[in-house]
């Protein structure tokens, strides 16, 4: 059975699945990646519970991927808009984006593209090497423990 939580985990993938693993979550930061700010316009875009959202924005601005900013005083509305650190989170949405898109594919074709606003042309996430500086494929990835997630302390178990 899958616990609610990885708490025990000494992961950065883990981590980051508390903030944004949930499903509305990610949901609801492609949404705001879109220009949706208000309660209303991500009710209108998901079929998702009014308490869930709540939460689920809360939890958003509790960890810095939204602000909550009043834009009506009487009576009192709030928007949501991205901080810098949930814009970081594009180029995780259009990986997961492009994947469905080549393996989860609909009969019409994808249902959005991702296009640069200044020049209107395609935009792609890639893997760049930091010391060669070419693309680098997926399967000549390899993935191996830090000098930090070996040394003793708090984190480790």
């Amino acid at each position: 059975m899958l616990r609610r939580t990885y708490d025990d985990q000494v992961c950065s993938v883990a981590r980051t699945l508390e903030v944004v693993g949930e499903r509305w979550t990610l949901l609801i930061v492609r949404d705001a990646l879109s220009g949706v700010t208000r309660f209303d316009g991500f009710l209108h875009r998901m079929p998702i519970a009014r308490n869930v959202l709540s939460d689920r924005l809360n939890g958003l601005v509790e960890h810095g991927v939204l602000e909550r900013v009043r834009y009506q005083d009487r009576p009192p509305r709030h928007e949501y808009r991205l901080t810098d650190r949930g814009r970081e989170l594009t180029p995780v949405v259009l990986s997961l984006m492009a994947w469905g898109d080549r393996h989860l594919p609909t009969p019409t074709g994808p249902p959005a593209v991702a296009e640069h606003e200044g020049c209107g042309g395609a935009v792609h996430t890639r893997m760049i090497c930091d010391c060669c500086e070419r693309q680098v494929d997926p399967d000549v990835v390899i993935r191996r423990p830090s000098g930090a997630a070996t040394a003793p302390g708090p984190a480790a178990r």
